[in-house]
């Protein structure tokens, strides 16, 4: 594994990242970018779902901010791969680096979750749509604040 880790590292654009006095920064600023997205539209469409913004229409709301989420999503994958891969030994061995990669494995879970409550088309309500919106919020939530605490922690 280590050995792996250390080969992602040696890899040309990872290093032509390393390298450049201005490509590091820019990568971290859009994956920055890509994460408040991705909350900003998780958090509007799980309070949607618990009840908030009730003039807006549910369904027309929470498929504009799923679709929001997925792109913010795909972004931030895409920039914390770049930003993982400069020093991939290293954040590999970091238990906080772990946790964030397990709340995010876990939010994708209960997302799933609640896609198969979902599966006739129309929004689902009740309970247990209640509780995977609030866990929604804690999970992504608790994400942000594990990734924030990477780059304080080594």
């Amino acid at each position: 594994m280590d050995e792996y880790l250390a080969g992602i590292e040696q890899v040309a654009i990872v290093r032509a990242l390393k390298a450049s006095f201005v490509a590091y920064p820019i990568v971290n600023a859009l994956h920055i970018m890509s994460i408040g997205a991705l909350l900003t539209s998780v958090w509007l469409m799980d309070l949607r779902i618990l009840g908030a913004f009730r003039s807006l229409p549910q369904a027309a709301f929470v498929a504009l901010l799923r679709r929001t989420a997925f792109a913010a999503f795909a972004g931030a994958l895409l920039t914390g791969s770049l930003l993982f891969s400069v020093r991939a030994s290293e954040y590999a061995a970091m238990p906080i680096f772990l946790t964030k990669m397990t709340l995010i494995l876990l939010a994708g879970a209960n997302f799933l979750t609640f896609m198969r409550l979902a599966k006739g088309g129309d929004e689902p309500t009740g309970g247990t749509v209640t509780m995977l919106a609030v866990l929604s919020l804690v999970l992504w939530t608790s994400v942000l604040f594990a990734g924030r605490f990477i780059g304080f922690l080594n």
